[in-house]
């Protein structure tokens, strides 16, 4: 059974081995497997063949990280994948995780980036050594930040490369479970 979180209008289901596979080389074969429909403008912005590819050769290497990299959001209304989120592997020594996402164009400024990001953050959470989760964006991505925003996080200043941004949200302020 596939690992799957569920919000008041998603369902989150955490990349394996063979969706990865699936989306990095059968768009039908992961429609089928997540029993969603994936548009053809699939993949969400910034969710590029690289990214897709790190995450396929990630759960290869640790196959005990499901949960730990990508996830689909799919709408519960009619089972349609909106984007994809999750975290950039296993927790590191001091207890921190960093997430990402993107929705697809069609679906943005609905509030789905925000719900998937807090079901994200309550699900790292509930891991004990879990006890602060990163995020990193551009400043000019406003959206991004206002997710951000929008889920507690803070910014806590420059990020990991040029012109990026760094944000945090310590396990002191996690909001109710989605």
């Amino acid at each position: 059974m596939a690992l799957s979180v569920r919000t008041q209008r998603l369902e989150l289901v955490a990349a394996t081995v063979d969706l990865a596979r699936a989306e990095l080389d059968d768009l039908p074969a992961l429609a089928r497997r997540l029993g969603a429909s994936v548009a053809a403008e699939w993949p969400p912005p910034l969710n590029d063949r690289d990214s897709q590819s790190w995450t396929l050769r990630y759960l290869e290497q640790h196959p005990a990280a499901v949960g730990w990299c990508m996830w689909y959001f799919l709408l519960h209304a009619d089972r349609t994948a909106v984007g994809v989120g999750g975290f950039k592997g296993l927790p590191s020594a001091d207890g921190t995780v960093e997430v990402g996402y993107s929705v697809l164009e069609a679906h943005q400024r609905q509030g789905y980036a925000s719900e998937a990001v807090e079901a994200l953050v309550a699900w790292a959470f509930g891991h004990p050594e879990v006890t602060r989760v990163i995020a990193e964006t551009y400043p000019e991505l406003a959206a991004s930040v206002g997710v951000l925003g929008k889920t507690g996080f803070r910014s806590i200043g420059a990020g990991s490369e040029e012109r990026v941004i760094r944000f945090e949200r310590r396990r002191n302020v996690v909001a109710d479970q989605p």
